[in-house]
Formats: C-alpha cells, structure tokens, sequence
C-alpha cells in the first residue's frame, strides 16, 4: 500500500501486505472449505507467541497446513495473498512443543508485510475472543461466527465485533524546538517516551491532543498536525501520531501519570541516550518513530536499550 509523504514511514504494523477479504468471513460453507485446503496457511498462536524459523534478523513465520484434530481450537480466517489462505488456531499458552516462538514485540521489526500483518491480527483477534466469551448485553456465552469475525450471543442472538480502541500520541515541541519526553510511574527509572492517551466519546483527535498534554503535564498546545497510525494489539488499540507545537512551557505533572516530564533538545537527547541515562521507546513503536522524526534520524543507543524498556511504548 502507498503512503502518503506527508505521514510517518516505515512503521512496522502498518505495512501488512494480507488482503482481509472481508466478504468471503460472511460465506460460512466458502469459510470452512478454506479452513479445510491443505493449501491453506494456519499459523499456531500460544497465547502472544508464534512459532518462527530462521535466523535472528531474518526471522519469519511457521505456518503449517490445517489438520482436522483442530476442530475444538478457536480457528479464525485472516485473508489471503498471491493466492493463498491464511488462518491463525489460538491454543493454550503452556502448550508444549519444540518450536521457536517469540512475541509480536520481538518479531515485528524482522518480519516481511505479510508476516507482520497475518500476526498483528491474530494477536488482536485472540485478545479479543478471550474477553468476548460472554454477551455484555445479558451475560449468555457467545460463539465465533463469520471466520472468527464475529461473535454472535446463544441467547438473544445479538452480534458482537473485534473492537479497536484508538489512542492518540504525540511529539510535543516548543518554539525552541525542543521535545517533550514524559515517563509513567510504573516505567523503569530510565525510560521516557512522548506523551498518549485514549480518545473520549465525543471527542475529535485534535482535541484529544490537546486535552491529553494538558491533563498529563499542563501544556497548553496547537498546530496539531497528523504523522501516521499503526494497530497496537497490546491489547486492542490503534495509535494515531502527531506532532504538536507547545504554547506554554511550564510543567504541571498529574502525579498519577507522569513521574517525570523534560523538555530535550536534540543533543542533550542524544547525550542522555548514549550515557544510558534515558532509554527510548522500541523501533517497532510509533513513539520511537515520532521522535526520531523530531531528531532527523537514528537516534544511537547502547546495545539492547530498546528492549528493555517498559512495556508501554
């Protein structure tokens, strides 16, 4: 898929090549044929982990072909590309086996477009089937339907969908072009990263912006302006980045979000960086994205920095 130049490049959920095929989920028998080809693609999800081959940094995907012993496994089809089904089977995380596996975290940098996007969905789908399993109209159980897309009430037949809660996240930067970097309570003592926050019924991303940088640490801003999104399935949402330009400077942190906030110009950062004294979020995050796109490029870290920090990224 093209992006458009103005917007972020390169972020790594953001490039699945899988073509969803959304109306062959509402053909139930067309469904279960595919589900039966042995042609068919079934990638083995154990709780987040997937199994993989290869190398480190030239790691792909497992996938295997469907086998009728997985009837009683949650089986949901993702799409197809070049001619090919794929499907993800959640089975339990304590599975035994002798494959390598790893987590989308660790995977997502390596994969090619259509590994990326056949696990970024199916991590986002098993989340969601793992809290659907009842109705939150009248609490009856609900059952997988349309290719795992749907889950469908046993007692008042209502239908319920794969929910993406969107987040906002954005580089806030002052007149003297520095960024503001904030770390949460419960991050290590050395990770920072720019400010996010969900977006509120009601409420347009803009505004979300700025409501967010003002609640967080009492910055006033404007000239919000779109950088990009990728999916989050960490659990279930979709990251929608920003730049933002500060009009006000002094910081008023909340104290139950915000442990510590600075502003950074682009060399004390990569000073702060380097000495091991600030640890950036991943590559694989939006956040490492908008503030390299701050920077003007890679911004140099001690080996293994990016993974190590929080899990919030």
């Amino acid at each position: 898929m093209p992006y458009d130049s103005e917007t972020l490049l390169e972020l790594g959920l953001s490039r699945s090549a899988l073509d969803r095929s959304a109306t062959v989920r509402k053909d139930s028998g067309r469904t279960a044929a595919i589900l039966r080809d042995p042609t068919t693609r079934i990638l083995d999800l154990y709780g987040d982990r997937a199994p993989y081959e290869g190398e480190p940094g030239e790691r792909r995907l497992r996938y295997r072909p469907p086998e009728e012993a997985d009837t009683e496994r949650l089986v949901a089809y993702l799409g197809a590309h070049a001619g090919v089904s794929y499907a993800c089977a959640v089975r339990p995380a304590q599975d035994d086996g002798e494959d390598s596996r790893a987590n989308l975290r660790s995977l997502g940098m390596e994969l090619d477009d259509l590994d990326v996007g056949v696990l970024a969905a199916s991590v986002g789908l098993a989340n969601w089937h793992a809290a659907q399993g009842f109705c939150p109209r009248c609490g009856s159980p609900t059952e997988a339907r349309e290719g795992g897309w749907v889950r469908v009430c046993t007692n008042d037949g209502s239908s319920h969908f794969p929910r993406t809660d969107p987040a906002v996240i954005m580089a806030v930067v002052d007149e003297a072009d520095r960024l503001l970097l904030a770390r949460g309570p419960q991050w290590r003592p050395t990770g920072m990263s720019v400010l996010a926050g969900f977006v509120e019924p009601g409420e347009s991303l803009e505004a979300a912006v700025a409501r967010e940088v003002m609640e967080e640490v009492g910055v006033e801003v404007d000239a919000v302006r779109y950088r990009g999104n990728q999916p989050w399935p960490f659990p279930s949402s979709l990251m929608i980045g920003f730049r933002a330009r500060a009009t006000t400077t002094e910081l008023h942190l909340d104290p139950e979000e915000i442990a510590d906030a600075r502003w950074f110009a682009r060399d004390e950062l990569a000073a702060a960086v380097a000495a091991g004294e600030v640890s950036l979020s991943p590559h694989l995050s939006i956040a490492r994205h908008l503030i390299e796109d701050w920077y003007g490029g890679r911004i140099a870290e001690p080996q293994g920095a990016s993974e190590q920090w929080s899990r919030r990224a």
